[in-house]
């Protein structure tokens, strides 16, 4: 384990439109091989979907779905005296943020549907009602820890 300093976290630009990091940060995750523009546009054409669909700000349903998403808790596996033991942990908010996008962005991936915009929008619109596959990954998450809490004395 290194003994040097940590690095400093870096916090990405905000985006051009909304100036928020959390959109910068979830467009960041929906990129794949460096097409930022793509990914940019997936993205304001679902908030764009958004609107029209549920006649709200789409920056508030948005905001709204990653709330939803987020996890506060965890398990991560320790091994103890040759036994592996699912340990339950806190999320710390960038890490929550970070799972959670990252889930909506896996489970919109996996829906039927055309293009990537629709299966965003819906997972989206999903999430902010409080159910679709991604706010079931955290309910599942949660279920984990809480049945692991016997364990939580072995943290590290």
């Amino acid at each position: 384990m290194s003994r040097r300093s940590k690095p400093a976290k870096r916090i990405p630009a905000p985006d051009p439109v909304f100036n928020n990091v959390d959109i910068s940060r979830f467009i960041n995750r929906l990129m794949r091989r460096g097409k930022k523009s793509l990914a940019e546009r997936i993205f304001y054409s679902t908030l764009e979907n958004i609107k029209t669909k549920t006649k709200d700000e789409p920056l508030e349903v948005f905001q709204k779905a990653l709330t939803n998403v987020t996890p506060l808790l965890e398990v991560k596996a320790r091994r103890i005296g040759g036994s592996t033991y699912q340990v339950p942990l806190d999320v710390k908010p960038d890490r929550g943020m970070a799972l959670g996008s990252s889930w909506l962005i896996e489970s919109a991936k996996k829906r039927s549907g055309k293009s990537m915009v629709e299966k965003l929008t819906a997972e989206i619109l999903d999430a902010s009602n409080g159910n679709g596959a991604a706010c079931k990954k955290r309910e599942d998450t949660h279920k984990m820890a809480e049945a692991n809490k016997a364990f939580a004395h072995y943290r590290a």
